[in-house]
C-alpha cells in the first residue's frame, strides 16, 4: 500500500514539474538603476536595462532583503545601499514572483 502511495506521489511530481510554467524571474541590476521600497508593504524600482523602462513591484513583509550574504531587516537594508545607492557600486538581485506579481527577496553585493 505504502508502495503505490509513494508511487502515485511521485508522479504527480513529476507530471507537475513538467508542466514548464515559469513562477519567478530573476533580475541583475546596477544599484544604481535600483530603489528600494520604503515600507513593508511598498514598492521596489528598478530597471532591468539602461534602456528599459522603470518597473514597479509591490513587497510584502515576507520579502526578505540581504546585504553582502547577510539576511537584515528593510531598514538596515536601506542604510546599507544608501539613497540612490549614493555613488556605491554593486550588483542587486531582485527575486520577482510572477503569479502573486510581489518580491521575494533583494539582495545586494556591495
Amino acid at each position: 500500500m505504502k508502495i503505490k502511495t509513494l508511487f502515485a506521489i511521485a508522479l504527480f511530481g513529476i507530471s507537475f514539474a513538467a508542466t514548464g510554467q515559469i513562477i519567478s524571474q530573476a533580475y541583475e541590476i546596477a544599484l544604481g538603476d535600483f530603489r528600494a521600497p520604503v515600507s513593508q508593504n511598498g514598492v521596489a524600482a528598478f530597471k532591468e536595462c539602461a534602456d528599459c523602462e522603470r518597473r514597479l513591484v509591490r513587497v510584502t513583509p515576507a520579502t526578505r532583503y540581504t546585504v553582502n550574504g547577510r539576511i537584515v531587516p528593510l531598514d538596515d537594508f536601506r542604510k546599507s545601499i544608501g539613497p540612490g545607492g549614493s555613488g556605491k557600486h554593486g550588483d542587486v538581485i531582485v527575486l520577482h514572483h510572477l503569479e502573486s506579481d510581489t518580491i521575494e527577496s533583494i539582495a545586494v553585493s556591495l
